[in-house]
């Protein structure tokens, strides 16, 4: 099948396949789509760790990488580190209230102190997120996806200077003007059916809005689209 994608990336299908799994994006980069490894999981020593198994079990076909570089956030004056610190600090007593009474109600013991806490997702911002970046361009990656609104315009060009391309996400024809704008090679129009990543227009509706608004390729992501 001959696509617009299928020509850029080199790929038998346009089909395209986020994923914070591993297996699935080798997986699909071998069948002729194209997987694309969500970066938000990892610390940048862990993303390497995932992108050698990846060049290792591509048998050579392209693979993407999604950060998020949101393009503007509250609070930006803060160190990595601290991220799980003012994440945490974020949450509202009456939060913290509600989920203590719903496990006692349901006879839920507290974790103990030396309990494993679990992870966070890392890479929410632009200081999180550019280490990472780092370790997908030392890698043959196809694609570099940004999510949260326009990537930096520096970090669209240091991709293309590595032959990189980039997509980004949009939930309005507006957002996916913006990204053309800083030089987006595919925009991904994602509706709001998907698990409430983006705004309110349904997929079926905005797919159609965001081809007509760009003369890039467009992904449609999030729900069900006419046929455009």
């Amino acid at each position: 099948m001959r696509t617009r994608v299928t020509d850029m990336f080199g790929i038998d299908l346009p089909i395209f396949a986020f994923s914070h799994c591993r297996d699935v994006v080798a997986a699909v980069s071998r069948a002729g789509g194209m997987g694309v490894l969500g970066a938000l999981y990892f610390t940048p020593e862990e993303l390497e760790m995932e992108l050698k198994w990846i060049d290792d079990h591509v048998d050579g076909r392209p693979y993407g990488v999604d950060v998020v570089m949101p393009a503007s956030y509250e609070g930006a004056d803060f160190a990595p580190e601290e991220l799980v610190g003012r994440l945490q600090s974020m949450i509202p007593d009456g939060h913290r209230a509600f989920v203590e009474g719903l496990l006692s109600r349901h006879g839920v013991p507290p974790l103990s102190s030396d309990a494993d806490p679990g992870r966070v997702l890392l890479g929410w911002t632009d200081a999180t997120a550019r280490p990472q970046v780092e370790v997908a361009l030392r890698h043959p990656i196809a694609l570099l996806a940004n999510a949260l609104g326009p990537p930096p315009a520096d970090v669209v060009d240091l991709a293309h200077a590595r032959g990189v391309k980039v997509a980004a996400l949009a939930s309005t024809p507006r957002h996916a003007l913006k990204q053309v704008d800083v030089g987006v090679d595919v925009v991904v129009a994602q509706g709001t059916e998907a698990g409430g990543h983006t705004g309110e227009i349904s997929t079926m509706v905005l797919i159609p809005q965001v081809v007509d608004a760009v003369d890039v390729p467009v992904l449609a992501a999030g729900g069900i689209g006419n046929g455009r």
